[in-house]
């Protein structure tokens, strides 16, 4: 495969690509995500089968809508994607994606992976449901997820639930309403609430960092 992203191994010092499975679990359009992480120079393919995460380096969970439906319509690959996890490899959860990662959401009844502890609750009734659009991140812990990010940067979030949880694992915060988990992470256990495949350069950044993590 041709990297679209010169000096994308040189930079990161790849001896070959990372292979990362983007999990489609029929919640929300895959084409963004997709189109951005082979922007960046990594070999990507769509999963949706029990048994076809062999052979990948780390795993992408996108996802927009009802917690229910993804915790239902992800349950036929769960087993696969908490024994890869525990075996080690970096996963990613965006959005859906990333409240998926705990064990329960006030939106409605289903289990979550439960890689995380804490649940998903539902923003202020002071503020407009859903929070659309671009905000920043208060940044309240190093993490190589987000190297090279700013707090003047932007990034884009569609969520009207958020992330609580319950142990040590904020890694960066934003203000709507009030305070909520915007980047996790614990081990190789990442979640963003924002859209990095559609917030640009800062986005392109945390994509390509999630990259150099799969690659250790």
């Amino acid at each position: 495969m041709i990297l679209e992203e010169e000096g994308f191994q040189a930079q990161r010092g790849l001896s070959k690509i990372p292979k990362i499975a983007i999990i489609d679990y029929g919640i929300g359009n895959l084409f963004s995500i997709r189109c951005a992480l082979r922007k960046i120079g990594l070999e990507v393919a769509v999963v949706s089968k029990p048994g076809e995460l062999d052979g990948y380096n780390g795993i992408v969970l996108p996802g927009v809508g009802n917690f229910k439906s993804g915790a239902k319509n992800l349950r036929h690959l769960s087993m696969d994607i908490v024994r890869f996890v525990n075996n080690g490899a970096p996963i990613l959860g965006i959005c859906l994606g990333m409240q998926l990662l705990f064990e329960k959401s006030e939106e409605s009844p289903g289990e979550g992976l439960s890689l995380i502890r804490g649940r998903v609750l539902r923003l202020p009734e002071n503020v407009k449901a859903p929070h659309m659009g671009w905000n920043t991140l208060h940044i309240l812990d190093d993490n190589a997820l987000l190297d090279g990010v700013s707090e003047d940067d932007y990034f884009y979030f569609v969520h009207s639930y958020y992330a609580s949880p319950s142990e040590k694992v904020v890694v960066a915060e934003t203000k709507y309403g009030a305070s909520f988990a915007s980047v996790v992470a614990k081990k190789n256990i990442f979640g963003t609430q924002f859209h990095p495949e559609k917030s640009g350069k800062p986005g392109r950044k945390v994509l390509r960092n999630f990259a150099g993590i799969v690659k250790r």
